[in-house]
């Protein structure tokens, strides 16, 4: 009996612990998915779709994957150009020197024969799962600059002042991803602010950097429906004054040109009343039509 008892004893014991073994390895497991995540200030870095001088065409490496390489090197940080997470402020990314090369493939950007395709990683690809430390397409959401300017024969007009717009989750951080979309273009498109540029010189770039903690853009600074609000103080002054312009044209010309005409009509329906050549009035030996003659 004894022995019966401890051998019951000993396979429950064996079932709780092939139990909490295998409740401690899906625990693992399910860390292990995580992807790691950014904290606030971390370097997120910028690479760009490699491209020909030629055609403008994306390389593709040995494997046929399209081939990504570091944004240009900033003069100011002697590095790639690179965002921080969650950090809004005013980058500047100053190209040293536009070769000819760079200077056709800026004319593809500028003309969107060709545009500027970059990428950002959604997650720290230097602390990426051990198990999978090669990183993915997955890993990175696309981030277009969409360069403005002017082609000439000589030279190039590019606005280099640019926004660039981020949105993560609205507690910077989820499972599937720390940052969910980025866009970025150059910003005013006006001639008169752009930068000439032609082979030789150096070209300055200045990001205006915002982010968004939520997938959707936030309502209009102004509180107003639509792009910026249909509804101003001058439209609402124009339509007051419209309004009076008409009002006042309308009695001047009642009063100036209607009301006489009316009060002479008026008048040379009375004399010719009273001549007989109208209506009879009471008191008349007429009682209709007539030419107000007796018999």
């Amino acid at each position: 009996m004894a022995v019966e008892i401890g051998s019951k004893v000993s396979l429950i014991s064996y079932i709780l612990l092939v139990f909490f073994y295998a409740l401690g390895q899906a625990a693992n497991a399910e860390k292990s998915e995580q992807k790691p995540s950014y904290a606030t200030g971390d370097a997120i870095p910028v690479s760009c779709l490699n491209r020909t001088v030629d055609t403008g065409e994306h390389i593709t490496d040995d494997q046929g994957q399209l081939q990504y390489i570091p944004f240009f090197t900033c003069n100011e940080t002697s590095r790639p150009l690179e965002l921080y997470f969650g950090i809004e402020k005013d980058v500047n990314c100053t190209i040293a020197e536009v070769d000819d090369p760079l200077f056709h493939l800026l004319e593809f950007y500028i003309h969107n024969d060709a545009p500027l395709t970059c990428r950002i990683p959604t997650h720290p690809i230097n602390a990426i799962n051990p198990l999978t430390p090669t990183a993915t397409t997955d890993d990175f959401i696309p981030l277009i600059f969409a360069l403005s300017g002017a082609l000439q024969l000589s030279h190039l007009h590019i606005n280099s002042a640019l926004n660039v717009l981020l949105h993560t989750s609205p507690e910077l951080l989820t499972q599937d991803a720390d940052i969910l979309a980025a866009t970025a273009y150059s910003s005013p498109s006006l001639s008169s602010l752009s930068t000439r540029i032609v082979i030789g010189d150096p070209l300055p770039l200045r990001l205006s950097v915002k982010w968004y903690s939520t997938p959707t853009l936030p309502p209009s600074t102004t509180g107003k429906q639509g792009l910026g609000g249909h509804v101003h103080l001058s439209t609402v002054i124009y339509c007051l004054l419209s309004a009076g312009v008409g009002v006042a044209g309308s009695l001047a010309y009642f009063r100036g040109v209607e009301l006489p005409r009316r009060i002479r009509r008026y008048g040379k329906d009375r004399m010719g009343g009273e001549r007989g050549g109208g209506y009879a009035f009471p008191g008349s030996a007429m009682n209709g039509y007539g030419s107000g003659k007796r018999d």
